[in-house]
């Protein structure tokens, strides 16, 4: 029997609504948590993030068992996931705290990031640079419950938020998915 190898990966990718059920259905995500990374107050709120003075990003933090999937996998969903030209926020969402960023756990991850950001630059499916950062991890600290698996809890609202927001057009456009 294999053992789990249990570690984490953590991306902002603008709504942390949006950005869970494409990792929650990749066999071996053992869990998705919504919250916020990379800021400088202990313990923020929704409200705190949104403000835009703490420093923090929404992100998901994602548990896997390294057995089953690996770090390029979820590479490439986190990139499919988002539009890394944009500077300004996630498709309508806007600010720095809808910005998109990788947060690497160790010297592998961000070997394997800064890689993956490299080969979609070279691929050409985007005229403008890549500007999603690629940041040592300092921190995650969950969102409020009623944010984690918005997905599942609020259909109805998530499914026309995405649909809304540009972000499943902008998938389809540039993926084909």
């Amino acid at each position: 029997m294999t053992q789990h190898i249990e570690k984490q990966a953590t991306f902002a990718g603008g709504c942390f609504w949006c950005m869970v059920s494409p990792f929650a259905n990749i066999d071996g995500v053992l869990s998705v948590v919504s919250g916020f990374s990379g800021g400088h107050v202990q313990n923020p709120t929704y409200e705190q993030v949104c403000a835009g003075n703490t420093g923090h990003v929404e992100a998901v933090q994602i548990t896997y068992d390294a057995n089953q999937v690996d770090y390029k996998t979820l590479l490439n969903t986190f990139w499919q996931q988002i539009d890394p030209t944009d500077a300004g926020g996630s498709f309508y969402d806007r600010g720095q705290h809808y910005t998109s960023a990788i947060f690497y756990h160790d010297e592998q991850q961000q070997s394997l990031a800064e890689q993956s950001k490299q080969d979609l630059e070279a691929s050409g499916k985007f005229d403008a640079p890549i500007v999603t950062a690629i940041k040592a991890y300092a921190n995650f600290f969950p969102a409020e419950e009623y944010h984690q698996n918005y997905h599942k809890k609020n259909p109805d609202h998530y499914n026309a938020y995405r649909i809304g927001s540009g972000r499943d057009a902008f998938i389809l456009k540039v993926w084909n998915k």
